[in-house]
C-alpha cells in the first residue's frame, strides 16, 4: 500500500478535490493519505474540506496531524480566542455537525510515525529524538483527549518556555511542546525557539537563527521528518527531511509526495490570500 503525504489544506476544498483525484489515477493500487495539519482557515471552503478529511479518516483511508490552525479553531469554537478578521471558520461554527467534527480534530496526534517517517505540522526542537518527540506528542494529545481539554486550551497561548527542558511540568510543558510542533520555523543553535520571522525562507545575516531543521547535532538527523506550515520555503525535498508547505492558499500550489519513491503530484491554485494580508497565525 502506497502511502501519500499532503501539504497544508487551509481550506482549499476544490484543490484538494483536484489532488486526491490525481492521486488515485497515480497510485492504482490502494493508498493512505496523511495531512500535515492546517486542514482548515484562510481558504474559501473550510468546512468542506474537513468534512473530506474527516469521512477518509472514518473510511480508514486517512489521517492529519494537528497545525496551528487547528488548534485556533478548538480555541475559537470554545470561546478562548476570538475570530481573526483574515480566518474562514464561520461555516464550520454554524455546522450542524460542529460537535463531531470538532470531536475528531482535538483526538488528531501532534506527530505520527509512519514507515520511518515522522509526519509533524511545523517541526522538532534540536534536543529531541524521533522516540521523544513521539511520547511529547503523546502527552499532549492525552490532555485534549481529556475532560480537562478546554480548560487546558486556556493555557496552550504564549511563547514561553521558548527553549526545552526535560524539568518542565504542567501547562509550561505542553506549551513548549506545541509551539514546536506547530508554529516552529527558527530558532537559535541551542534550540531557542524565534516567532517573530514568519514570512522568509532564510533567517537576517548576524540574527544567530537558523532553520530548526539545520541546526548542527539535532538529534532528529537521522530519520526523515515530513512537515508543512512553512509556505515562504516552500517544497523541499531532501534525503531525510520533507517540506510539503507549497503556498496553497497564497496561489502556489497543493502538494502530496509518495514515501514509497518521492514521486510528486502537484495542483496549482489560486491566490485566495495576498502575502501582504498573512498573520502571525499563518
Amino acid at each position: 500500500m502506497k502511502t501519500y503525504f499532503i501539504g497544508d489544506l487551509q481550506g482549499c476544498h476544490e484543490q484538494a478535490l483536484e489532488l486526491l483525484a490525481r492521486i488515485a489515477d497515480t497510485a492504482q493500487e490502494p493508498y493512505r493519505l496523511l495531512f500535515a495539519g492546517d486542514l482548515i482557515n484562510r481558504g474559501p471552503d473550510s468546512l468542506a474540506t474537513l468534512r473530506l478529511v474527516y469521512k477518509l479518516a472514518q473510511q480508514g483511508l486517512a489521517d492529519s496531524v494537528l497545525g496551528n490552525h487547528d488548534l485556533h479553531l478548538l480555541a475559537v469554537v470554545n470561546g478562548i480566542r476570538p475570530e481573526h478578521a483574515a480566518d474562514t471558520l464561520g461555516d464550520i461554527l454554524a455546522a450542524p455537525d460542529r460537535g463531531e467534527l470538532i470531536d475528531w480534530l482535538r483526538r488528531r496526534p501532534l506527530a505520527l510515525r509512519h514507515d520511518g517517517h515522522l509526519l509533524v505540522h511545523a517541526g522538532l526542537l534540536p534536543q529531541w529524538s524521533v522516540e521523544q518527540a513521539l511520547l511529547l506528542a503523546g502527552e499532549v494529545s492525552s490532555m485534549l483527549a481529556s475532560d480537562g481539554w478546554v480548560d487546558f486550551l486556556r493555557s496552550m497561548y504564549g511563547n514561553e518556555p521558548a527553549i526545552w527542558d526535560d524539568a518542565l511540568r504542567g501547562a509550561d510543558r505542553l506549551r513548549c511542546i506545541i509551539n514546536a510542533m506547530t508554529r516552529l520555523r527558527f530558532c537559535t543553535a541551542e534550540g531557542r525557539m524565534d516567532f517573530k520571522m514568519k514570512e522568509s525562507g532564510s533567517a537576517p545575516a548576524g540574527s544567530g537563527l537558523v532553520p530548526w531543521f539545520e541546526v548542527p547535532g539535532r538529534q532528529s538527523a537521522g530519520d526523515t521528518v515530513v512537515f508543512g506550515h512553512w509556505s515562504a520555503l516552500g517544497l523541499m525535498l531532501r534525503p531525510h527531511l520533507i517540506a510539503l508547505d507549497s503556498g496553497c492558499v497564497w496561489g502556489g500550489k497543493l502538494s502530496a509526495v509518495c514515501l514509497e519513491d518521492r514521486s510528486l503530484i502537484q495542483v496549482d491554485c489560486p491566490a485566495f490570500r495576498q502575502p501582504a494580508g498573512k498573520s502571525g497565525n499563518t
